[in-house]
């Protein structure tokens, strides 16, 4: 009997072993080599266009008049013309088949540089374009430490900052580890193949304001590592085993009471 339960009492040491924090994601260990924080990095920068990325393309001409009614049909009215508003998906070459131009390559540039360029491709075929483009999948996901609280949060604006996200996500978690936050990035190389970059940040002092204040980029990952809880998650899976063990405890006491007893 003894050693049946020095046998179950040694399992219940082995097995939770291999369920302790399973909820933790994105685990690295002692020797990853994290992308370095420098000082390019943590410039303010405007998006770029990147591989998958969804544009709505508007076109107008006369410089951005809007045609607002046609009524009389004058030649002067005839000539303001608004084409809009399109989506073009940015394919895996980081091309976009815009009307009439044909394939676009936009990629690397930012709003506001490929409104320009395409501004001049167009100034070709009408007279004065104004071109907007806005991209409309901008968005950034947000683990500030709890699991539960995960969210993607659109970016409505230009140069928005990590610490906007943490902000718009709720803050870091009551659970998440401060000193202890990763922001992974996608990156395209030139063959298309894709390669995430991890910055690990210690927003947990006042020192680590450069780093809150990095600009974040369309679908980067801010995960707020969580502290690990060692002993609650140890308790819960010994609980099972524990309840086993006072019913056969019990039972071995009635066992031997009676036994005793006659």
């Amino acid at each position: 009997m003894q050693k049946f339960f020095f046998g179950v009492g040694l399992l219940t040491l082995l097995l939770p072993g291999c369920n302790i924090n399973k909820d933790l994601m994105f685990k690295t260990d002692r020797e990853y080599q994290y992308a370095p924080l420098s000082d390019e990095e943590l410039k303010a920068r405007e998006y770029r266009i990147a591989v998958n990325d969804v544009l709505m393309f508007t076109l107008f001409t006369n410089k951005g008049k809007r045609l607002m009614e046609v009524t009389t049909g004058s030649n002067e009215e005839q000539r303001n013309i608004n084409f809009g508003n399109f989506t073009f998906p940015v394919l895996a070459d980081g091309y976009v088949n815009f009307p009439e131009l044909g394939r676009v390559k936009v990629t690397d540039f930012t709003v506001i540089e490929l409104q320009v360029e395409l501004e001049k491709l167009y100034d070709a075929l009408y007279n004065d374009t104004f071109v907007v483009i806005k991209v409309m999948n901008n968005r950034v996901i947000v683990f500030p430490g709890s699991g539960a609280d995960a969210r993607v949060i659109p970016i409505e604006n230009n140069n928005v900052t990590v610490i906007e996200m943490l902000a718009a996500a709720g803050g870091i978690a009551q659970r998440g580890n401060a000193a202890k936050v990763k922001l992974i990035r996608r990156a395209f190389k030139q063959d298309g193949e894709v390669e995430s970059k991890v910055y690990l940040m210690d927003l947990s002092t006042i020192e680590g304001i450069r780093f809150a204040n990095m600009t974040v980029q369309s679908n980067d990952i801010i995960y707020v590592e969580p502290v690990p809880e060692l002993g609650r998650e140890i308790l819960q899976e010994l609980s099972p085993i524990i309840s086993l063990l006072s019913g056969m405890g019990l039972l071995y006491t009635v066992f031997i009471l009676r036994f005793r007893t006659n």
